[in-house]
């Protein structure tokens, strides 16, 4: 007699379930990638009003392409660049340049920050960058990503984006040096 080796399939991915029909697959699918996605909004603005109806657009531009997402990591590729793309758009329909140091609501940190002051006074700064600065920034320093992912998120050849992140910085630094 011999043994039988039954193999048990992985269950699929949410991914696949949800391009199925199945929401609960959905459902997943935004829990697993909602603070990302309202992380990268938030950080651009210093809006969580803003940050949430950008998530929720992004995660309704999704439900209705789930057929071109092609892998989970394509899925996350795929929701970053649509939200920075959306602040990007949102920012120019508004000609919003920068926002008030009052306006600016404080972090909710696991950590306080060393000096408060000069925190809100770098979000300012960076809220006053040029969109597509500030949407690099964001992308390296908050979601960690290497200039040579940013690149495909946002577009832009990989050098053009260390030149973006370089210039953002020294601007950054000057204006902290001048005050």
């Amino acid at each position: 007699m011999t043994a039988m080796i039954s193999e048990v399939a992985a269950p699929p991915h949410p991914l696949e379930r949800a391009r199925g029909g199945d929401h609960a697959a959905f459902a997943e699918i935004v829990a697993d990638h909602e603070s990302m996605v309202f992380s990268i909004a938030y950080h651009f603005f210093n809006d969580r009003d803003r940050a949430q109806e950008i998530a929720q657009d992004a995660f309704l531009k999704l439900y209705r392409n789930l057929d071109s997402i092609e892998s989970p990591e394509h899925l996350t590729h795929w929701l970053r660049q649509v939200t920075t793309r959306s602040c990007i758009d949102i920012t120019r329909r508004s000609r919003l340049r920068a926002v008030s140091i009052d306006e600016v609501m404080e972090l909710e940190a696991s950590s306080k920050p060393s000096d408060p002051l000069l925190g809100r006074k770098l979000r300012a700064l960076v809220a006053g960058l040029p969109e597509t600065q500030r949407v690099i920034l964001t992308l390296r320093y908050q979601e960690d990503l290497d200039p040579s992912d940013i690149c495909g998120i946002v577009g832009l050849p990989v050098n053009t984006v260390k030149s973006h992140l370089h210039r953002a910085l020294q601007s950054l630094r000057k204006k902290l040096g001048d005050q």
